[in-house]
């Protein structure tokens, strides 16, 4: 049975993989995650208040940078050419939480999971290095792949 670690080689070594024999296809993934606050906090962000300035628009940006810089963080990610990348924030008052979502696609050879999740996740810190002043409790939850199209396997949608 061959090893579906597909980043280790037959003798355990870690190794990128050989994307040269895929299709380029049109390929998306979508990614969530959630950074829970002080409601106080989140009155801060939502007002414009924030010591530091546009929290989410900040976030927003360094989401963004995160997706394209992704192959320099995760050491056996390609490198690949992002055709866009997009990046909401949905607030939730009743549970002092920002959700992120980001969607990261492409044209190629791999997928854009990586990007999407990195995206979220970066999106997230930024949240919490611009507010950690006053609220150094915030924490995260449920950063998850949502969704991916393209490529060999398809569309795979989570069931949550």
């Amino acid at each position: 049975m061959p090893n579906p670690l597909t980043h280790f080689d037959e003798r355990g070594a870690a190794h990128m993989v050989d994307v040269a024999e895929k299709n380029e296809t049109r390929r998306i993934a979508r990614a969530a995650g959630t950074v829970f606050m002080l409601p106080a906090t989140l009155a801060l962000i939502e007002a414009g208040d924030a010591k530091k300035g546009d929290v989410l628009g900040v976030a927003r940006i360094a989401a963004i940078q995160a997706a394209k810089r992704t192959a320099d963080l995760i050491p056996l990610c390609h490198p690949i050419a992002l055709t866009r990348v997009g990046v909401e924030f949905a607030i939730d008052r009743d549970k002092a939480c920002i959700t992120c979502e980001a969607t990261a696609e492409t044209v190629g050879r791999t997928g854009v999971e990586m990007e999407a999740l990195t995206a979220v996740s970066v999106g997230l810190l930024t949240i919490y290095d611009m507010c950690k002043a006053v609220d150094r409790g915030m924490f995260f939850r449920d950063i998850r792949l949502l969704e991916k199209a393209g490529g060999k396997s398809g569309h795979w949608q989570s069931a949550s």
